[in-house]
């Protein structure tokens, strides 16, 4: 989610304001919380009945939605949700407090990637030390991936796990052909959402190239016992408001920043899509639908 604050990096047409996307963020987990229950008894299981599991850190949060299901499945732990957006931890603490877990959550506000490398359980921005280790795309967001991933490994107590949600599958939302413009707009999406995502790792600071193979990342990083899952979220059409609301707001943030990728046929098509009137809009059509498949990646730190 929100791994640092872009506000000491310049402004480049790929920065994101974590602030402004609090409710896109907020909402997208609240669509995706039967996948991440799912993927939290998952991590459970991976690391009961032998691990027992006392400090949790969720580096790069956001409002903590994922912070919450983990302080749930592990009724005995410490959840400590980690970003660089004072606001979305601010929607941490209020949302662990709707929940009646505000004994178990914690925040803290740490700059990433510079905020991992500071080990000391209690000091002043120190992340400590902690027996899972969740990070859901937010690794993407820092120039040195692998280094990341070496960094999050070296804060695992012995035998603690480290959970990395990346890559998966684009998500779907329209059928192929929409009547509306050319068939296959979803497609020339994912092509700009790719082209855009790598004009964003190359302005990040200390941007190095590396094979995304994650399960190799995580083996450099020191981990055994690496391996993955992926879960399923399906909302078959007709959806509800809540989710078309989601949708709308995903594809207004998609022209706001990716247009320039689009020729103008499909900028004219996003423009129906978005129209609140239109009835081949987000908002109104009935075929609209979202299926989206996540991929975690796991590794143990040695017990020895």
């Amino acid at each position: 989610m929100s791994p640092h604050n872009d506000s000491g990096h310049g402004h480049h047409h790929t920065d994101i304001d974590w602030e402004v996307m609090a409710t896109q963020l907020e909402n997208s987990g609240e669509l995706q919380l039967p996948v991440l229950r799912r993927t939290a008894a998952r991590l459970r299981e991976l690391l009961a009945p032998e691990k027992e599991v006392r400090r949790i850190l969720d580096i790069g949060s956001g409002p903590g939605v994922m912070t919450c299901v983990l302080a749930e499945a592990f009724a005995d732990a410490e959840a400590v949700a980690v970003d660089g957006t004072p606001g979305l931890l601010d929607r941490a603490l209020a949302r662990a407090e709707r929940l009646g877990l505000g004994g178990r959550v914690a925040v803290r506000h740490a700059e990433l990637p510079e905020g991992l490398d500071d080990d000391d359980e209690h000091g002043e921005g120190g992340l400590g030390t902690a027996d899972l280790v969740w990070s859901s795309k937010a690794v993407h967001h820092l120039g040195d991936q692998q280094g990341a991933l070496n960094a999050l490994a070296g804060v695992l107590r012995p035998g603690g796990l480290l959970a990395v949600a990346e890559g998966g599958l684009p998500m779907r939302f329209l059928p192929r052909d929409i009547g509306i413009g050319r068939p296959g707009l979803q497609a020339r999406l994912d092509a700009a959402l790719e082209h855009w995502f790598e004009v964003m790792r190359a302005e990040l600071p200390g941007s190095t190239t590396v094979v995304e193979d994650w399960p190799a990342m995580l083996r450099r990083a020191g981990l055994t016992r690496v391996g993955s899952f992926t879960s399923l979220l399906e909302l078959p059409a007709p959806l509800g408001e809540t989710a078309r609301a989601f949708l709308h707001t995903q594809l207004t943030r998609l022209q706001e920043t990716m247009s320039d990728f689009l020729d103008v046929e499909d900028r004219k098509t996003l423009d129906v899509l978005l129209d609140p009137r239109a009835p081949e809009g987000i908002l109104r059509r009935p075929d609209a639908f979202l299926l989206s498949a996540t991929t975690v990646f796991t590794g143990v730190r040695s017990a020895r």
